[in-house]
């Protein structure tokens, strides 16, 4: 089944010093150059959801599209304009600020949604009081787009608050580093040492 994979960089960067995350240099190139390295061999295609610099990002050599719900409403927007704009049968994301994504993450969750006939999967790390989702590490069947922009009409925000009504295949990783994200500017010098 076809997989296009949508890396999402429409937030502000508020955390960083309202910069926009995914142009800034780790590395020796954008932050976002390092999460399509990784995402791009595990699906048949990519895109990215700006809403800024979208030039910068269209220097990538993928498609870009911006949010379709005005002001900024979170991660559920950009999710919605990539589903808006996938031609394949399953979106998988990831964001902008987190450069060492798993390389078995598309499979992972691939094999846990098909195997659960879920609606979605995503990624979780730890295990009891340690446990974390990480809902922005997904793979959805594109037929929710419907199911999302009534969800998003109605004001919800919040992605856990959308997937409770969904089916969803929780897939454990064993790498809790393989999800960090890069939110801060101390962070982004910590990690450019190591």
């Amino acid at each position: 089944m076809s997989i296009t994979g949508l890396i999402l960089a429409g937030g502000r960067g508020s955390r960083m010093g309202h910069v926009d995350k995914g142009l800034q240099p780790f590395r020796g190139k954008p932050m976002a150059a390092h999460v399509l390295a990784r995402l791009a061999p595990q699906v048949d295609r990519v895109m990215i959801n700006a809403n800024q610099n979208l030039e910068a990002y269209r220097q990538f050599g993928v498609p870009v599209w911006p949010d379709e719900i005005t002001g900024f409403a979170g991660p559920l927007a950009g999710l919605h304009a990539g589903l808006v704009h996938c031609d394949t049968p399953l979106l998988v994301t990831a964001p902008c600020d987190s450069p060492f994504l798993p390389a078995d993450l598309v499979a992972s969750l691939n094999t846990a949604l098909q195997v659960q006939q879920a609606d979605l999967a995503v990624a979780m790390t730890g295990e009891g009081q340690e446990r974390q989702p990480h809902p922005v590490f997904c793979l959805l069947k594109t037929a929710l787009l419907p199911h999302l922009a009534d969800f998003l009409q109605r004001g919800g925000r919040k992605v856990d608050a959308w997937y409770a009504s969904l089916r969803v295949a929780e897939v454990q990783f064993a790498d809790a580093d393989a999800f960090r994200n890069i939110n801060t500017l101390e962070d982004l010098q910590k990690f450019e040492a190591q």
